[in-house]
């Protein structure tokens, strides 16, 4: 597989946020987001075997743990990540996949949390999402949505209400866009939607959502890598 790093830090993101976790990302993705904060994964990596990668998930988490599959767009490299996954899950870890929702999910193993990103309007990615994989949806599962706009809370919210998220899956999150240049201070100053406003839209519209903000952007320098 084509690894960009692994590294142990706190989960920044999901309903899991705050828990320690160990990251496995994977190098190359098919979009190209305009507020993509991670395009040094878009090429590049190294390659790396199941066993070794296995080996520094156990080194870093040697007692068990949640594991993130992420990208990237992991899934561009399904039949080695499936393997993966199934690895780790029969190692005892609790495996959390985070994906676009543009690439099939039906072989993405039951007991793994999925963590689908819908693209919204603002992310120039919009319409990626294949509606087939609402299928594969479980109440174990998240839908994300990275806010930019007043635009793109407004399709997050239909999309949620069209496709009723609610009953599909544990968790719909919505979560502001940050600056692709953030760096120094740790504040919402870099988000591209304040966080307060988003919570007054919410509640104005009785969205049954959770809100979301990456604490590892508050927590380390935002520009940050391996955190």
């Amino acid at each position: 597989m084509q690894i960009i790093e692994i590294y142990k830090s706190l989960q920044g993101e999901s309903s899991y946020a705050g828990l320690p976790c160990v990251f496995v990302r994977l190098a190359g993705c098919n979009l190209r987001c305009t507020w993509c904060d991670s395009e040094y994964t878009f090429t590049a990596g190294k390659r790396m075997t199941l066993e070794e990668i296995e080996t520094e998930v156990h080194r870093l988490s040697p007692v068990g743990g949640l594991v993130e599959i992420t990208g990237g767009e992991p899934l561009l490299q399904q039949g080695e990540v499936v393997s993966l996954m199934d690895s780790l899950l029969a190692s005892g870890y609790t495996v959390l996949l985070e994906t676009s929702g543009e690439r099939p999910l039906e072989r993405v193993p039951s007991q793994v949390v999925k963590i689908v990103d819908v693209k919204c309007p603002g992310s120039g990615a919009a319409d990626t999402f294949r509606l087939e994989n609402l299928g594969s949806l479980t109440p174990r599962d998240e839908v994300k949505f990275v806010i930019a706009s007043r635009h793109d809370y407004e399709f997050a919210r239909d999309f949620i209400h069209e496709h009723d998220l609610g009953s599909r899956v544990g968790s719909v999150i919505l979560s502001p866009a940050f600056r692709k240049d953030a760096a120094g201070s740790r504040d919402v100053s870099h988000c591209l939607v304040d966080p307060q406003q988003l919570a007054e839209w919410m509640l104005a519209d009785g969205l049954q959502a959770r809100l979301g903000l990456q604490i590892h952007k508050f927590i380390w320098e935002p520009s940050l890598k391996g955190v």
